[in-house]
């Protein structure tokens, strides 16, 4: 059997982090819903967020210059507590990867068929062709050419961006020459409800980063990875932060202080900014660059949860699925597999939900995975360090572990409105099948790293 080859650098890695964190899609729907609980100092919120996730990062880096491996939190915790942790934490990313991978598929077909109305085409009943035609190109695209895949993800992703930032440097231009800059939505009395709800607001922001661990996935294909991974993942989240920061600024002064209310209630804020400060014509750009950075992070997430079904495959899940296709170097049959579970929902919810709708579900679901993924990484490098001895390492794992359960407690209480109330218990279930994959799959036990 052929195994993973070697041919990746930073720029590719880089590639499937930006992909999966998308921050274009983050500014389209997150900074609504970051204004909506912190208000005019969601910008202090994305702030504090980045922050929290740099922290939370660290200890991906440490894992990640030690242990190099396709199945990324997977070793990282059976290197710590052993296979069983390890299994149990694999299985839940790999929830939180499928999930993102559905719920951007979605978006797809939400933004094209928005860009099309924009210019008078209407489409009537075509989200679930569009998304299910957007995962298929996708799926072909990650089994041909990782390589190719992983520099088109940037690309596409940075097309996008820069036209939000063009957006955003032309409002700040004119809020200018209004004189009407403020540093009011980086201070704490910005936040209409105090520090509890400038608290809630981190949680989008966290929400917006999630993913930036993507680029661990392919730390088997990666040329030097101890070196290449760590950068990729700390590029992104800097990177991703300072765009978060900027443009949620330039989006809260363009609506104005004083119209909070407005901008949390909008459904496509940046589309009516363009209008505004530009041209009726440049949100059709926008909804076409959304599209495309929503393929993007489509073809990240499908990479990210492929590897990680390889290796918890190869680790004893299924030998069928650790198969490596001989001529691509790529995981075919883990592949296949994923491309069917990702379908499977789209096929069944576009049917009566809106593509808008079924991207907020499902990418909540997987964002409360993530977060208790990256909670038992910051605790396993946590506990890591202090038996070396490497006291500021431990002193960061305990600092992510702290902004995390903060972050999970915001999001549960009080108990969101239904059908919110039912995505963490749906999580969890989720975490309790896992831990029975060992007792099923006794090969799973066994950890070989």
């Amino acid at each position: 059997m052929t195994g993973l080859a070697r041919r990746l650098g930073l720029a590719e890695t880089i590639g499937v982090s930006v992909a999966v964190v998308c921050p274009s899609i983050g500014m389209a729907f997150n900074v609504v819903l970051c204004v909506q609980v912190a208000g005019a100092a969601a910008p202090l919120a994305f702030v504090l967020g980045t922050v929290a996730m740099l922290v939370v990062a660290l200890s991906f880096v440490a894992f990640s210059r030690r242990l190099p491996h396709a199945g990324s939190a997977y070793a990282y915790l059976a290197h710590a507590f052993g296979s069983r942790w390890g299994v149990l934490a694999g299985w839940t990313m790999l929830l939180a990867y499928l999930g993102f991978t559905s719920s951007m598929a979605a978006l797809v077909a939400d933004f094209l068929i928005a860009a099309l109305a924009e210019i008078g085409v209407r489409l009537s009943g075509a989200d679930l062709p569009i998304a299910a035609g957007s995962v298929l190109l996708c799926a072909w695209l990650a089994w041909r050419d990782t390589r190719f895949a992983s520099r088109l993800m940037l690309g596409l992703e940075l097309v996008s961006v820069g036209a939000i930032l063009l957006l955003a440097v032309v409002i700040l231009f004119h809020v200018g020459k209004l004189h009407q800059w403020s540093a009011l939505p980086f201070r704490l009395r910005g936040a209409s409800r105090g520090l509890p709800a400038l608290g809630f607001g981190m949680v989008y922001a966290i929400q917006s980063l999630a993913g930036f661990e993507g680029a661990t996935t392919l730390s088997e294909e990666t040329i030097n990875p101890r070196r290449t991974v760590p950068v990729a993942m700390l590029a992104t989240v800097l990177g991703s932060g300072v765009f978060f920061v900027f443009a949620s600024y330039a989006v809260v002064l363009g609506f104005g202080l004083n119209r909070m209310d407005a901008l949390g209630a909008s459904q496509a804020p940046l589309d009516e900014l363009a209008r505004i400060y530009i041209s009726p014509g440049f949100a059709v750009v926008l909804d076409v660059a959304n599209t495309i950075s929503a393929f993007s992070s489509v073809l990240g997430a499908m990479t990210g949860a492929v590897r990680l079904m390889f290796a918890l495959s190869r680790a004893g899940l299924s030998r069928r699925l650790a198969a490596i296709d001989p001529v691509h170097h790529t995981p075919g049959r883990a592949l296949i597999v994923c491309t069917v579970i990702i379908m499977a929902p789209l096929f069944i919810c576009l049917t009566f939900l809106r593509a808008g709708d079924y991207y907020g579900y499902i990418s909540t679901i997987s964002t409360l995975a993530v977060i208790l993924v990256y909670g038992a990484v910051t605790v396993a490098e946590t506990a890591e360090a202090a038996v070396r001895r490497r006291i500021a390492w431990a002193l960061a794992g305990v600092a992510g572990t702290l902004g995390l359960a903060w972050a999970i407690f915001c999001s549960a209480v009080p108990a969101p409105p239904p059908p919110a109330n039912y995505w963490l218990p749906l999580v969890l279930a989720w975490v309790a099948a896992g831990a029975l994959l060992p007792v099923l799959r006794p090969a799973l036990r066994q950890t070989a790293l």
